[in-house]
């Protein structure tokens, strides 16, 4: 088995490929050790010790790692997991523990940035399609993922995860792609902000 290696504009995360499915419908996100107890591949990824996150996508894991590690170091121990996990398809998760998974694209069960005026209805559902059309994949090709987190008086609020999160080029990102795309199309949105997943 081969799995690829990608480096991503987070110079702290890699994304690997094992080159089969890795969650059939949406994605999850391991912020810390704690989180991966949920899932024994993210949780012996965390036991290295020098793992800061995990994420799983579609087709991809993206391990973000401490910054007092070292790839070259890491990296073998990563790959060591990874290929242990899917030569013996071992659960991606503990039994009744998946909850969370994100299953709607644009939003993973957490609470809202802000409260929403059901008024705005329509205009979230045009922000929602366009982040799941053409974010979302332009995203996940990073490592990474966006989620919907509210939209009020023309400020829309997003989280990044994965190779994202934390990313020095996030902002950048958030502000000048998103933004400036999502105000083409849909012009009621006045401003994207950044929030916590």
């Amino acid at each position: 088995m081969l799995i690829e290696t990608e480096f991503t504009p987070n110079p702290l995360t890699r994304k690997y490929l094992p080159g089969r499915t890795v969650m059939a419908s949406g994605s999850r996100d391991f912020p810390n050790a704690e989180a991966a107890q949920a899932s024994p591949l993210a949780h012996a990824l965390f036991a290295t010790g020098d793992v800061e996150g995990v994420f799983f996508g579609r087709e991809f894991i993206s391990i973000s790692a401490k910054s007092s590690a070292a790839w070259e170091e890491l990296e073998p121990d990563v790959l060591s997991i990874l290929l242990d996990h899917f030569i013996t398809d071992a659960p991606l998760f503990t039994p009744g523990t998946a909850n969370g998974i994100s299953v709607d694209p644009t939003d993973d069960g957490a609470a809202m940035a802000v409260a929403e005026d059901p008024a705005d209805a329509d205009i979230v559902d045009q922000i929602k399609e366009l982040i799941e059309t053409r974010v979302r994949p332009a995203v996940a090709q990073d490592g990474g993922d966006i989620v919907y987190r509210g939209y009020a008086k023309g400020t829309l609020y997003l989280a990044m995860q994965g190779a994202c999160s934390g990313c020095p080029s996030s902002s950048a990102t958030l502000k000048h792609g998103i933004e400036n795309m999502l105000r083409h199309y849909v012009p009621e949105v006045t401003s994207v902000e950044q929030v916590e997943a």
